[in-house]
């Protein structure tokens, strides 16, 4: 019972469950949401309410319907597969800004680095030749890049929240903006990266399996020439899907982010400036180096996000974005909180949102409900997530009551002693012992106790 105390009341085990709780509250309202309105529409009813609310709960293994018309369930591989895929970004952005939450800083930036990291992998995967260099060399040149980019961008918030004190939530909001429109100004200016190959595709840019190629005197893009993120036998795990090495390399960073973070010195210093900047900076902590460099370390991993996501080769990026800001850079917040910025807990937050994603397709795809009910689930769950302090206090206060309720636990009583009898019973009942002779002190000669006696005197 000791051991199970014990257990309940650590850090690690109330934050696990009060995500679990968020995440059971959020599907219970989706369920909710699909019966009241598979209840009260003509063209739905219970039957397909209760089939909603089956594949919110378990889409991701729908495999369709059969001849008659009813869901099937098994191993899906393709939904499985591009859950997986879609994964990637959300466990990179989810890791940036867990980062900076524990440095105390809040990474609403995350889809500007996101955006910054995207320009930077596609304009050096698509403008250098095919032929200029290898294929891996041009991936890991894009790559790098796309890092390199976030991790620049994500330093303009850190250095004037070291320097100046701004709010870095206010200067996240303007530099996500101007990184909008600093893309969709590139690729309108560049319109070599348009996709004019393919019909109606001139609001995208390349998939980067096409590959830049001289021909007939003249530069365009091939299919097939361009570079790609390596499979490693994941497509024929997973057949029909998107899915790549991208996941495993964004397994990769979240273990080299909880390493960094609870075993380095420099993780030290830059959760010593989130509990207390001040203190950290007493201490002996270059406070703004941190800040600078933990915006850095957020924004190159929301960079790597994009660069995974779209060195995949079958991917397509939709370039005017002066008016919206993607999805997967704001996504990247509840995955973190749902984590309680736990670098490894992302991994598994990160795959949970993306299996809303692919439960919401399921929805369209096969009942008469549309993917949006998924997101009332996904805002929900980050509602409830921001309020997991408060759920974890609840939690505390419900065992305290539990105990107290509980009655005390009195310890078995000893057998009571004999009585002791007093000394004179003992002495009249027990028989005299016998005592040893003593022997009297030699008598002092008279001279000798005269002479004391004198001394005394």
């Amino acid at each position: 019972m000791k051991e199970r105390h014990t257990l309940l009341e650590k850090e690690g085990t109330k934050s696990v469950l009060a995500s679990l709780i968020s995440i059971i509250i959020g599907l219970l309202v989706g369920s909710i949401l699909i019966l009241v309105v598979g209840a009260f529409s003509d063209n739905l009813g219970l039957g397909s309410a209760w089939e909603g609310i089956r594949l919110v709960f378990f889409g991701i293994f729908s495999t369709g319907r059969n001849a008659a018309g009813a869901l099937t369930w098994g191993f899906n591989p393709q939904s499985i597969g591009n859950m997986l895929f879609r994964a990637t970004p959300l466990i990179l952005t989810g890791l940036s800004v867990a980062v900076a939450f524990k440095t105390g800083l809040f990474n609403i930036g995350a889809p500007g680095q996101y955006l910054m990291g995207t320009l930077a992998t596609l304009a050096i995967a698509l403008g250098i030749p095919s032929t200029a260099l290898p294929g891996p060399l041009l991936w890991l040149l894009a790559f790098l890049g796309g890092i390199l980019a976030g991790a620049l961008w994500g330093c303009i918030p850190g250095l004037v929240k070291a320097f100046l004190n701004i709010n870095e939530v206010l200067a996240c909001i303007m530099t996500n903006w101007i990184a909008a429109n600093l893309v969709t100004w590139f690729f309108d200016v560049n319109k070599m990266f348009q996709n004019t190959v393919e019909n109606t595709k001139t609001s995208y840019i390349y998939k980067t399996a096409y590959g830049r190629t001289f021909v007939d005197g003249a530069w365009t893009y091939v299919d097939g020439n361009g570079v790609s993120t390596a499979k490693l036998g994941l497509d024929k795990l997973f057949p029909g899907s998107q899915v790549n090495a991208g996941i495993l390399i964004a397994i990769l960073f979240a273990i080299l982010v909880y390493i960094l973070m609870t075993k380095t010195t420099l993780g030290y210093e830059l959760k010593a400036c989130g509990a207390n900047r001040h203190a950290a900076r007493y201490a002996g902590v270059n406070d703004k180096r941190n800040i600078v460099l933990s915006m850095a370390i957020a924004g190159a991993l929301s960079g790597a996000g994009a660069a995974l996501y779209y060195l995949s080769g079958n991917t397509e990026f939709f370039w005017s974005t002066y008016q919206a800001l993607p999805a997967t850079g704001f996504n990247g917040i509840p995955v973190a909180l749902l984590a309680a910025n736990n670098p490894i807990a992302v991994i598994f937050t990160g795959i949970f949102m993306s299996m809303l994603n692919i439960v919401g397709l399921q929805l369209t795809k096969l009942t008469a409900y549309n993917e949006y009910i998924t997101d009332v689930i996904i805002s929900v769950i980050v509602y409830l997530s921001a309020f997991s302090l408060v759920i974890k206090m609840l939690l505390t206060s419900r065992r305290k009551h539990r105990e107290a309720a509980a009655p005390a636990a009195v310890p078995p009583a000893e057998p009571a002693a004999p009585p002791v009898e007093p000394a004179e019973s003992l002495t009249e009942s027990a028989p005299p012992a016998e005592m040893p002779p003593v022997e009297a002190p030699p008598a002092e000669a008279p001279d000798a106790a005269a002479e004391k006696g004198g001394e005394q005197a």
